[in-house]
């Protein structure tokens, strides 16, 4: 957050050092480093007086000041004083408490009159609501704890958020509430001082009558600087003051006993998948365009709320980070602030000038000097991500530190498992030997460098820009090959135990599982595919039906294919080749491709049954069947699918049973036996059900909505359409849903219910058919219409539909130019290309239409259905005979 929150101005409006020296240097036209270098002193001299963090400097370096910016007479009077504090008045024994700024020397402060709250005024927080109303209800609640400590890194709002709790929560604090803000260099006496003369008294015997059973609270800001004599005032003003509650921010939590620490996170940010329309209901959102306001009158475009969505989530929802992103904003729009500071997070700097970003804590450099004067050369004291991450990742003891960097190799959120095999012994490879991660993970969480979200197992994660931060160090260290190489190997156990559940009632949540890993499965596989092939094998090979639910066919066939040509995988496990030859073929088969990987399929089936591995040669020979099916070669595909019945029946495959009997069921839809093919789908249902297997059981009923409307059945069709389709959604698979989708709008289209029918189209072709046209060319191009070809199948059903809602209008030679496409494009679905030709020969009375049908349907061995033939009754009659 970036308010005024300079805790060395003074309550009764008496001029300050800080306020005195700030103002003369503006006055002056001086920057800080201008300043220090025209005076002989260091910059961070200059700021740290600004800031009130040197409550008396040395004379010299006062005088030295005083001559640099050519102050004389009054003004150079009155700065002397205000550096030797004289003026101040001694404290009233009734005053309220005010807010001190503490550096390496401590003096009183006059109070005000009658403030009860001598605090910066509370700033408006964005998503930070639960936190303001648990921790007012924590130091308002009898017997809540007296110590609670606001952990987190630099810039995530620790100091803004203690703040405006503490006015909040001042009416239950009538003794007042005070601030110390603790500076570098501040030892036990320092602190115990400025703590007692802010809450009006010099000695503590005095306190405790002041304060005798009034309660009150103390806030101490940034206590990391002085973590010891903090933890040492606290435990000394607690003991004594049962009256007295303390809110303290730092990076890490005081220690003591009874310390109630509350992690502040970085604010929500939008997930991958979230809707642009709704961005601004998240958090770390709303603080950008808030930001962005101030330097840039328009509102983020429609255009730019991808960017704003990658880039608060790159941000990690880091307050500080966000506001010097946003105001960037000023020359670049927001993608050019993606692709120019994307990569760069850890490099985005506070200002040099320091006042600009008063809130900001800057974290010292290592070696540097905590009080005194600062006689070094005068360097910048803009300070970036990095260097507030890496004085976090200093307060880490080695072991914690090594621990992080193997940690930070998780690109999105992981479970304690996961965490406890990553940081398995290096000898230990496959993680047998327990090692208990949750001590480690609490210690990270109590630096504010880990969040914890949500109540799955997945609910870890670090902050972006300490991950970023660790995969540098493991970088430097020559340590991060070793670590992505350990990170393939934990991602490909767990993609193993969880490939398993893809298959039965599990199937939802292992399917989320691995949606939950995605980029860490991605980044592993690629990794492992150039170090490590074999690991990267092992993980493809169990990714087939993951791939194939989320629409990643073509992907997963291309990573699998190149694992398998790899030739340090050429020595693998047969059975694990022959895994990942059956992912190949499989995945052909979703977009069109199974032809070409029909040899692989026979060559998988061959290794399978020379292992006498049953599950495998359960799953090639249904696959064999799908791409047998895809080419034409139907007798052998039906000899697949009964070849499975038998072995599943041989060995009690009851999962297995139902796969064979749903493939035969489309082979007696092919033969025009619709009855046989409802019996043979009751029987999907009923074994489906005993297995638990859900998804077998939704392809079933939409296998049974096609059956109800080659029937003629179409309301029924579009009912069990309709809930297969709500059923996939849940599942996935999107291109078996896209399927019912067809057969839905089929049923509609020949219902007549045009309106449902083109609602369907719409969703068809914003599903990934745009290609087809709103209406076909006229004259319509034969064979070569680029548009409709780039299209497939889905083309062709877009087209059928079209076709049949033409003719149900009554306009024949639209509905022939469809049904024209439509048969062009009908890909592997060759009874689509049945239908489109019947519609097309019964629009146009072309007996050639009628020649073309015949040779379809002896390839294909589709027999016409009854109501088929009826509409073709004229033509075929002068014809002399039926379409077989």
């Amino acid at each position: 957050m970036t308010p005024d929150h300079d805790w060395s101005r003074s309550p009764v409006g008496r001029t300050t050092l800080p306020e005195l020296l700030r103002g003369h240097r503006r006055a002056a036209g001086l920057t800080q480093a201008e300043l220090a270098s025209r005076a002989g002193v260091g910059v961070r001299t200059v700021r740290d007086l600004e800031r009130g963090r040197s409550i008396r400097p040395q004379r010299t370096t006062v005088e030295l000041l005083a001559g640099a910016l050519a102050l004389t007479g009054t003004s150079r009077a009155a700065f002397l004083t205000a550096a030797r504090g004289a003026g101040a008045e001694p404290a009233s024994p009734d005053a309220a408490s005010t807010t001190f700024a503490l550096g390496g020397s401590a003096t009183s402060a006059a109070a005000p009159a009658d403030p009860s709250v001598a605090l910066p005024p509370p700033v408006a927080l964005i998503g930070r609501e639960r936190d303001l109303t648990e921790l007012a209800g924590m130091l308002t609640v009898e017997r809540g704890p007296r110590l609670v400590s606001l952990v987190g890194l630099a810039g995530v709002g620790k100091t803004a958020l203690a703040t405006s709790v503490a006015h909040l929560v001042a009416a239950a604090h009538p003794a007042g509430v005070a601030g110390v803000l603790v500076g570098e260099g501040a030892d036990g006496p320092d602190v115990l001082a400025a703590s007692m003369s802010v809450l009006g008294v010099a000695r503590l015997p005095e306190l405790v009558a002041l304060l005798a059973g009034r309660p009150t609270l103390l806030v101490m800001d940034a206590v990391e600087r002085a973590p010891g004599p903090v933890a040492a005032t606290v435990h000394r003003l607690l003991g004594a003051l049962p009256s007295l509650r303390v809110l303290v921010t730092g990076r890490h939590p005081v220690g003591l006993p009874g310390e109630r620490v509350w992690p502040v996170a970085p604010l929500d940010v939008p997930p991958p998948e979230a809707e642009h329309s709704g961005l601004e209901s998240w958090p770390a959102v709303a603080l950008f365009t808030a930001r962005l306001a101030q330097v840039r009158r328009e509102p983020p475009t429609p255009a730019e709320l991808p960017a704003l969505a990658a880039l608060v989530r790159r941000l990690g929802g880091l307050p500080l980070a966000i506001e010097l992103m946003a105001a960037r904003g000023r020359l670049l729009d927001l993608t050019e602030l993606l692709e120019r500071y994307g990569d760069r997070v850890l490099d985005l700097a506070t200002p040099a000038e320091a006042s600009a970003h008063p809130a900001w804590d800057a974290p010292e450099a290592p070696g540097s000097r905590t009080s005194g004067p600062d006689t070094r050369a005068a360097v910048s004291v803009a300070v970036t991500l990095r260097d507030a991450v890496a004085f976090s990742y200093r307060l880490l003891a080695a072991d914690e530190q090594a621990a992080l960097r193997q940690l930070a190799v998780f690109g999105n959120r992981w479970s304690v498992e996961l965490a406890e095999e990553m940081l398995a012994d290096e000898a230990d490879r496959d993680g047998t030997v327990a090692i208990d991660p949750v001590p480690l993970l609490d210690r990270f969480v109590e630096l504010g460098l880990l969040s914890v979200r949500g109540t799955g197992s997945f609910r870890f994660r670090l902050l972006d820009a300490v991950r970023d931060y660790a995969v540098e160090q493991a970088a430097g260290a020559g340590e991060l090959t070793c670590i992505r190489r350990r990170h393939a190997e934990v991602i490909a156990r767990l993609v193993a135990r969880t490939a398993s559940d893809l298959i039965g009632p599990r199937l939802p949540d292992a399917v989320h599982r691995l949606d939950e890993m995605s980029s860490d499965i991605s980044s592993s596989l690629a990794h492992a595919t150039t170090d490590d092939p074999l690991t990267a094998l092992r993980l493809a090979a169990c990714l087939t039906r993951w791939w194939r639910f989320r629409g990643r066919d073509v992907v997963g066939r291309q990573w699998l294919r190149r694992l398998l040509a790899d030739p340090r995988t050429a020595d693998a496990d047969p059975l694990l080749r022959g895994w990942a030859a059956l992912g190949v073929a499989r995945l052909a088969a979703e977009h069109g491709a199974g032809a070409e990987e029909l040899s692989t399929a026979r060559a998988a089936l061959d290794t399978f049954q020379q292992a006498g591995d049953v599950t495998g040669e359960l799953e090639a020979r249904n696959v064999l069947g799908t791409l047998l099916i895809s080419v034409g070669w139907q007798d052998e595909a039906r000899e697949q699918a009964e070849a499975l019945l038998r072995l599943a029946a041989r060995n009690g495959r009851t999962r297995d049973l139902a796969v064979a009997q749903n493939s035969l069921a489309w082979h007696e839809i092919r033969a025009g036996d619709l009855a046989a093919a409802r019996r043979r789908l009751a029987a999907v249902d009923r074994l489906a059900a005993e297995s638990g297997e859900q998804r077998l059981r939704v392809l079933g009923w939409a296998n049974r909505a096609e059956v109800a409307r080659l029937e003629g059945w179409y309301a029924d069709a579009i009912d069990r359409g309709r809930r297969a389709i709500a059923a996939l959604s849940e599942l996935g698979d999107p291109g078996r849903r896209r399927r019912v989708l067809g057969t839905v709008g089929l049923a509609l289209a020949q219902g007549g219910r045009a309106a449902e029918a083109t609602e369907v189209l719409t969703e068809l072709r914003a599903g990934g058919v745009e290609a087809v046209p709103a209406r076909p060319a006229v004259p319509r191009p034969r064979g070569d219409d680029a548009a409709l070809a780039r299209g497939g199948s889905e083309v062709g059903l877009c087209a059928l539909i079209e076709g049949n809602l033409a003719l149900h209008r009554g306009d024949r030679e639209l509905a022939a130019e469809w049904f024209a496409a439509a048969a062009d494009h009908a890909g592997q679905e060759r009874r689509d290309a049945v239908e489109a030709l019947v519609g097309l020969a019964a629009s146009t009375a072309d007996p050639a239409v009628l020649d073309r049908l015949d040779r379809v349907c002896v390839e294909s061995g589709i027999r016409l259905l009854p109501q088929e033939s009826g509409l073709l009754y004229a033509l075929l009659a002068g014809r002399g005979g039926p379409a077989q």
